[in-house]
């Protein structure tokens, strides 16, 4: 009779699984890349792939094996500068929007380094005596991982869309879903709920703590906006008209002469969308996406309704399907996903990342993590709003209702979409 292994083995060996498909998926993303790709930099905003790799191993480098592992020997001393994207106290690091200029290391040096770390987490894992402690810097360090998972498909498509080529990054067909029916409203009951983190499972520091909100009654749509609806506000004027935008996103429309979403181009008379799947006819019946918070809100104000503000969304995630929802409704699962670009609008998350009205900020009673991780996510909350519900290159298994993503106003490279809310009198 074989006996089973101690928990604590069972747990280890989980762990060693679970962060060897992770790191593999990253490279696995960028399989579809020839080598000249991994390097460009269009943008301050975009990282070539090759850094994204490259960071990703530095993390679990500096952050595990540095500080936890004795006798650990760095892969090269200089990536310790060279791959540090944005941590003051971990030291000197390179200049974000230098990260293209640099062709060593080499794509074949990066994917040495990640083998080199790989290995080196598998056996300190393995052999050492692990505590809990640890054990959660490598889960952060996992959800790091696929946090730069959905970065690389939103850079790699705007490395691909700089192009006039056209170059296409998957070459399945897109299996797109028709979506025809009129928009419903979900409708909630003034009172009292609770939003952020839960206590199992993972969550950020900035997810925390969960907490009680009044809401006054509200309804959210259940599709999110289409091509054809926001069409529909270009042909109507919109980005003409100065009463529907923001003070400074009608500056930044005017400046940067914003005409249309991100990736749409217009030839001759017919518009067509960049994607990863490669340069296609507008599909009118797809979710908008690529649109940043300036166009969101002038389309919503357009539309005679608003974004929602992070807790109604979130409370409209976590709810069940029925049309009127209270306080106490249980959660719904729904995540409709295709290839790497939004198909279905009918769905309640999965598909984009959705505009919130709120500004991105810490929670009452929020506390940021400790030492290096201290600099994650309390830094930049600065002019920047809320995100919620995924999308499709969001990780299954990295999402949760509860997840607080957060960009510029202007800022419209990841996959960004509008669902529309409004007061119920």
């Amino acid at each position: 009779m074989n006996r089973r292994q101690p928990i604590e083995k069972v747990k280890i060996t989980h762990l060693i699984n679970k962060y060897l498909r992770i790191r593999a998926y990253s490279t696995a993303l960028c399989a579809n890349l020839q080598v000249e790709d991994y390097t460009v930099q269009p943008i301050a905003d975009v990282s070539p792939p090759k850094w994204h790799l490259g960071h990703t191993t530095w993390f679990f480098e500096e952050v595990i094996l540095v500080k936890h592992m004795a006798d650990y020997t760095r892969f090269h001393q200089g990536y310790r500068m060279l791959f540090n994207s944005y941590y003051k106290s971990a030291g000197e690091h390179w200049l974000q929007s230098q990260r293209g200029d640099l062709s060593r290391p080499t794509v074949d040096e990066v994917i040495d380094y990640r083998s080199y770390v790989d290995k080196q987490v598998v056996d300190f894992l393995s052999l050492a005596n692990v505590d809990e402690s640890v054990l959660s810097l490598l889960e952060i360090g996992l959800h790091h991982e696929q946090q730069h998972q959905e970065l690389l498909l939103m850079d790699i498509k705007y490395i691909l869309g700089c192009n006039p080529l056209s170059p296409v990054y998957c070459d399945q067909a897109l299996d797109t879903i028709l979506t025809l029916e009129k928009a419903q409203w979900c409708t909630f009951d003034e009172g009292v709920y609770e939003v952020g983190a839960i206590d199992s499972g993972f969550a950020y520091d900035n997810e925390k703590p969960r907490h009680k909100i009044y809401n006054y009654a509200f309804a959210i749509s259940e599709n999110t906006i289409t091509n054809g609806e926001y069409l529909a506000f270009i042909q109507d004027g919109g980005y003409d008209r100065a009463e529907f935008w923001l003070s400074l996103g009608w500056e930044w429309l005017t400046d940067k002469k914003i005409a249309h979403p991100l990736y749409w181009k217009k030839i001759g008379k017919e518009w067509f969308e960049f994607t990863l799947h490669g340069l296609m006819p507008l599909d009118l019946n797809l979710p908008v996406t690529h649109v940043s918070y300036f166009e969101a809100d002038a389309f919503a104000s357009w539309k005679g309704v608003r974004l929602p503000i992070e807790q109604e969304l979130e409370i409209y995630l976590s709810a069940s399907s029925a049309c009127t929802v209270t306080p106490d409704s249980k959660k719904r699962s729904d995540n409709k996903t295709s290839m790497y670009h939004p198909v279905a609008s009918d769905a309640h998350f999965g598909q984009v990342w959705c505009w919130t009205k709120s500004h991105y900020s810490g929670y009452p009673g929020y506390k940021p993590y400790q030492g290096m991780l201290n600099e994650y996510n309390g830094k930049f909350m600065c002019n920047q709003f809320v995100l919620k519900g995924g999308c499709v290159a969001t990780p299954s298994d990295h999402y949760r209702h509860s997840y607080r993503n957060f960009y510029q106003p202007h800022q419209r490279w990841m996959f960004s979409g509008i669902r529309l809310a409004k007061d119920i009198e």
